[in-house]
């Protein structure tokens, strides 16, 4: 019952990751140009490896 939760919910989670790291684009690029590291990647990935966990099928 909680499998399929989690997996909607952590898919959810990584899609607003994705958006947030479309909306923050441009801060990102003003933040590299300066010299100041913007790690959204991290989050994104994190997620995504979550995700991908819960989705494997369960034996």
């Amino acid at each position: 019952m909680f499998a399929p939760l989690r997996r909607v919910t952590l898919f959810a989670l990584y899609q607003m990751s994705v958006l947030t790291g479309i909306l923050l684009l441009p801060v990102a690029i003003m933040a590299r140009r300066v010299g100041v590291p913007f790690p959204m990647h991290r989050l994104m990935e994190s997620i995504g490896n979550a995700y991908e966990e819960s989705a494997k099928p369960r034996p």
